[in-house]
């Protein structure tokens, strides 16, 4: 089969289209044939590495995919042969992503794809959503998890809300029955985010951010879903709610975040940073249960119709993809690997 493999980190032209042989599963697992990977911003990261490293086995990047289960290991149940299905975490912690034909993987870690939903957005999924929905359920005395009606009453702060992560934070937000806000930086994108389902869009390069979210939620928001916590700390405590939370999800490397200890005080703020890789168990299988069921509900879409333009390449441009999600192109970044069935 085809993969794409590096056997040492640093720039994307260390990985390599390979020929490998074709594993079977074992006791727990079931092999997926790959019609999508999904890349995100830590695929590339973590290749880069902070320089060039040889690592003690090839690795194939990517966390995310979708495809088709091929075959069926010992002792699993209720997953079976030919069934459309969705991936997540498949690299962490192993040497195996989705950048590759078919993969071996825990049976926890595979998740159906309803039929009338695309591998493309099956694909899209994985780390985005379920980092969107722990951000989302990281108030004190909110949900563990989310469903229809589970953020009734509440207002949520989505920044950066074009992006990958924004993107499903809003529309498992507007799911669950949040009000939401969010912040872009020009019109392309505020159109997005509007497509996506935010209530209200504002242009945090042209607008006056607190002023704009004060007039919509005057009360203050209850969460805030930060892309950028160190250019928005000061704007998130003037419009956060007293005892409300700001979620933590992305950051560059060697960054750190100053916190106005005083104003954090006075309002109770909780700060919750999140890596969804090192979640709990249980915080883990909330989201993957949740983003099921806001899948199967439809209310989780990607394309540029519903927010999240798709930019595409082929398995042997790999390299290509990792640039485009480094440099960071609107949307979401998918590798064609087989053909759909």
């Amino acid at each position: 089969m085809k993969a794409i493999v590096y056997e040492a980190t640093g720039p994307s032209s260390v990985l390599k289209l390979q020929d490998k042989p074709l594993t079977a599963p074992g006791a727990g697992e079931v092999r997926v044939r790959l019609v999508v990977s999904g890349v995100n911003p830590t695929d590339w990261k973590s290749r880069s590495g902070s320089g060039s490293k040889s690592l003690a086995a090839p690795k194939v990047p990517n966390q995310d995919g979708a495809g088709v289960i091929d075959q069926v290991g010992p002792g699993v149940n209720g997953l079976n042969e030919g069934d459309r299905v969705w991936l997540w975490d498949v690299a962490w912690g192993g040497n195996e992503g989705t950048a590759q034909e078919y993969v071996v993987v825990p049976a926890r870690k595979v998740v159906a794809l309803p039929e009338a939903e695309s591998f493309d957005t099956g694909a899209s999924l994985g780390i985005p959503a379920l980092t969107a929905h722990r951000a989302l359920t990281s108030n004190e005395d909110g949900p563990a998890t989310l469903f229809p009606g589970a953020l009734a009453g509440r207002t949520v702060l989505v920044t950066g809300g074009a992006g990958a992560v924004g993107h499903a934070a809003i529309q498992l937000a507007r799911w669950a029955g949040a009000a939401i806000i969010t912040t872009v930086s020009g019109d392309r994108k505020a159109e997005l985010a509007r497509r996506a389902g935010a209530d209200v869009v504002i242009n945090y390069r042209t607008d006056d951010v607190v002023r704009a979210v004060r007039e919509a939620a005057p009360d203050g928001v209850d969460t805030i879903v930060d892309v950028n916590a160190p250019a928005n700390i000061e704007t998130d405590l003037q419009v956060l709610k007293p005892g409300g939370t700001v979620a933590v999800y992305a950051a560059n490397p060697g960054e750190s975040l100053n916190v106005p200890i005083r104003e954090s005080m006075t309002k109770n703020v909780r700060y919750q940073f999140i890596l969804t890789y090192t979640v709990t168990d249980e915080q883990k299988q909330h989201a993957v249960t949740a983003v099921a069921d806001a899948l199967a509900a439809g209310a989780l879409r990607v394309g540029d119709d519903h927010g999240l333009p798709l930019t595409r390449f082929p398995l042997e441009q790999t390299a290509a993809a990792h640039d485009a999600v480094e440099q960071e192109t609107i949307g979401k970044v998918l590798i064609d690997i087989t053909p759909a069935p």
